[in-house]
């Protein structure tokens, strides 16, 4: 779900891709609906690529999407948690992800979260995840598939 929102330096708010070409691409705005090009010069990242760093391993955003999304019953943030003090956004932050990692986590990174999450929201999202954002179902399939190639070759 997240593959297809975008995030461009230098412009505000999250992006949906629409199309591609060689050295651009158009984009609609999440907020205003806008369409516009974003060229190949643009730092573009997707949703999707993005992960938080924990003391375990990295944890998509998708994940951390999820749960606040969960713990907040679907609402919107309070704007007030984009200008809360350090403190603040960390407590916040363990309530969602306890074993972040806090000296690779900025008040930055928290605060982005907090803005992309409300943008989703507010654009209608209800699910960070897609199905192709599940590879253990997938790792299943490719055992069953090649079983079935065994099976067959052994016939």
């Amino acid at each position: 779900m997240l593959k297809k929102i975008l995030s461009i330096s230098g412009k505000p708010g999250l992006y949906k891709l629409i199309s591609y070409g060689k050295n651009i691409i158009v984009v609609e705005s999440l907020a205003d609906k806008k369409r516009m090009p974003a060229y190949s010069y643009n730092k573009i990242i997707s949703l999707g690529d993005i992960a938080i760093y924990t003391t375990d391993e990295e944890v998509p955003l998708a994940d951390v999407m999820e749960t606040i999304y969960e713990q907040n019953g679907g609402k919107v943030l309070d704007k007030k948690a984009l200008t809360a003090d350090a403190n603040a956004l960390h407590t916040f932050f363990a309530g969602v992800l306890p074993n972040y990692d806090t000296d690779r986590v900025y008040d930055t990174d928290i605060k982005k979260v907090i803005a992309w999450y409300n943008i989703l929201v507010e654009a209608g999202f209800t699910s960070f995840k897609s199905d192709d954002d599940k590879p253990a179902e997938e790792d299943d399939d490719a055992e069953s598939k090649e079983a079935e190639t065994k099976k067959d070759t052994n016939k």
